[in-house]
């Protein structure tokens, strides 16, 4: 009888333990009401990049990379530029290769790094002022040109792409 009445206070403190912590942690850990995202802006204008490098085909690339960032993990809808109430600009200013290592036997490259580096502004359609810019925004990205592998430069080109995107995005988000 004793056993039962313990068990059954201990479960109701267990339960009102619970409860408590439930309302508690939401507050502790990080969460808070303020967004993400400055939620006075509702479209973005995403024009194509430019690009002053001689790979062609990045600033396409990574333009379209950026649109599905921005409409994937945003509040913001991507529009034609007259209609938006931000734009989003920017430069492909380098595009690196280097060797990460070679072969045994005749030193061919066997790992390969591409490095994209981009200077973009994020601005307000109307009054043109600056939301956030960047100057040598960079990310890098790999591929095997061994002859086993084999991978072409555009593994790495298409995941330094989207690392770019995604840290663009990224730095859209709210200062704390």
């Amino acid at each position: 009888m004793k056993t039962q009445r313990g068990n059954k206070l201990l479960s109701g403190v267990m339960a009102g333990v619970m409860w408590v912590l439930c309302l508690l942690l939401p507050a502790g850990c990080g969460y808070s009401s303020k967004q993400l995202f400055p939620r006075e802006y509702r479209t973005v204008a995403v024009p194509i990049l430019a690009n002053r490098t001689f790979y062609r085909g990045v600033e396409f690339d990574l333009t379209e990379a950026l649109v599905k960032e921005i409409e994937s993990r945003t509040p913001y809808k991507v529009v034609a530029e007259a209609g938006a109430d931000t734009i989003v600009r920017g430069t492909v200013v380098s595009v690196s290769q280097r060797t990460l290592s070679t072969t045994r036997e005749g030193g061919l490259s066997e790992e390969m790094e591409v490095r994209i580096t981009i200077d973009f502004e994020w601005r307000q359609a109307r009054t043109g002022a600056v939301l956030k810019q960047r100057q040598g925004f960079e990310a890098v990205g790999r591929y095997l040109p061994a002859r086993g592998v084999g991978e072409p430069f555009s593994v790495a080109q298409h995941e330094a792409v989207q690392r770019l995107a995604q840290d663009i995005v990224s730095s859209f988000r709210s200062d704390w």
